[in-house]
């Protein structure tokens, strides 16, 4: 008998995951003129994204601390010549500066309809090197940022009964990697904040997607291990528009992730033989290593 009721059980609740998949799969949005939020959107993959908005007639909001960057991107996002674009400075790390950005998006346009957390630093080196203020810079930027979008957004959502939340992680918050603790810890943090509130926010008509991206390059793609900033940004507004879940990028990713849960043990050996492999961590040669990796992903190397 109680066999039969954990058969019975099991099947149900597959009958039901499946039909709830297919429930949302028909209920793919348009997103000509719903205002979107993207954080870190004037450049980089926050910019792709913000084309493939603006081309569906979307009216986008773009966040970031840079005024230049800014102007130059609502310059070319209007010249695309359907969604209408607003620029504002704002530093995520301050819950301040993101109450009055969401404030004034809801005086000029009412509502927030989807939020796309994007914006990220990388500080690479080892952790020798990494100062306290490392890791609350990531942490502000990836875990805190997010969360401050999301406490000022969720109420505007929730009261309409509608929202999307897209948070855009890295396969750096499933695997840790040597010489990117700041990143991989605050990356774990924003995987685990999506995680949590999804649940949480599903009730009220927010459907909350955490997207895995493996190696984005800014250049041509290894196939597998990276993809385009333009191929990943397609599949994520495709998540975003059904109300995904998660979303993993790139193969690479896949597997990584896969192999991390199934064999945990056996990829932390694998990183601490990569750890072994990396430059010194003490001294001239360590700082080196920092200084070096900064200025190479402050180039546009992958995110």
């Amino acid at each position: 008998m109680k066999k039969r009721f954990a058969l019975g059980l099991a099947a149900g609740l597959g009958a039901a995951m499946m039909a709830a998949r297919l429930s949302r799969a028909r209920l793919g949005i348009s997103f000509e003129d719903r205002v979107v939020v993207i954080t870190g959107g004037s450049r980089g993959l926050g910019l792709v994204l913000a084309r493939l908005f603006v081309d569906e007639g979307a009216r986008v909001v773009l966040l970031a601390r840079d005024m230049t960057e800014l102007e130059r991107a609502r310059v070319e996002l209007q010249a695309r010549g359907r969604g209408a674009v607003l620029t504002l400075r704002c530093d995520v790390r301050r819950r301040a500066d993101v109450r009055a950005a969401v404030d004034e998006v809801i005086e000029r346009w009412r509502s927030i309809d989807v939020l796309i957390n994007n914006a990220g630093v990388i500080q690479s080196g080892p952790l020798d090197t990494m100062a306290r203020e490392d890791f609350e810079n990531a942490m502000g930027t990836h875990f805190w940022g997010p969360l401050h979008l999301i406490l000022e957004t969720a109420p505007v959502m929730r009261h309409r009964g509608f929202g999307r939340i897209v948070n855009i992680a890295s396969i750096g918050g499933r695997v840790a990697v040597p010489h990117l603790a700041p990143y991989s810890a605050s990356k774990f943090a924003l995987i685990g904040l999506s995680d949590a509130v999804r649940a949480e926010l599903d009730p009220h008509g927010i459907r909350v997607t955490t997207v895995v991206p493996g190696l984005i390059r800014t250049g041509s793609s290894i196939p597998g291990l990276t993809t385009s900033p333009e191929r990943a940004a397609m599949k994520i507004v495709d998540a975003c528009r059904y109300g995904d879940p998660a979303l993993t990028l790139t193969a690479g990713a896949k597997i990584a992730g896969a192999a991390n849960a199934v064999m945990p043990a056996s990829v932390a050996r694998a990183m601490m033989l990569v750890a072994r492999l990396l430059p010194a961590t003490i001294g001239v040669a360590g700082n080196t290593v920092k200084e070096s990796l900064r200025l190479a992903t402050n180039s546009g190397a992958p995110t």
